[in-house]
């Protein structure tokens, strides 16, 4: 299991070859703003974990286990995002706030949180009802 560092890294290259088509280490130290000397350590590391393949002054791609990751990693940002929107998290809070929670959630938390964005988005009722009370509560 990659380290929560590891995760961020991961993360972000997936997202930068998604985007762009390729990832290079400027790049991902731009993105996450770290020194490029820190990016280059941990592309070495994900390189003998094998998430993904590194060249020295070519670049690098991800391996089949490293898009895995990478694409369960963002979808588990993007959920956690969904999730806050739903219940009402002011948005200039949200990308903060998963941030600080993404890696302290286990994956069984993450799927239960889909289940209740899940629940919450079928019935468009329900969302207006947590509104009500959260407006009640507020009034209070």
């Amino acid at each position: 299991m990659p380290t929560p560092s590891m995760e961020d890294y991961i993360e972000q290259i997936y997202l930068l070859i998604e985007e762009k088509g390729y990832a290079r280490v400027s790049d991902i130290a731009e993105a996450l703003k770290v020194h490029p000397s820190s990016v280059t350590k941990m592309v070495q590391k994900l390189d003998k974990d094998d998430y993904l393949i590194y060249e020295k002054y070519r670049g690098l791609i991800l391996t089949p286990k490293g898009k895995k990751v990478g694409k369960r990693l963002v979808d588990r940002h993007e959920l956690l995002e969904q999730f806050l929107r739903v219940i009402g998290v002011d948005e200039k809070h949200i990308y903060e706030d998963v941030e600080g929670i993404e890696h302290h959630l286990s994956w069984d938390a993450i799927d239960r949180i889909g289940d209740l964005v899940q629940f919450f988005e079928d019935e468009q009722s329900r969302v207006e009802a947590l509104k009500e009370i959260q407006k009640n509560k507020s009034e209070d």
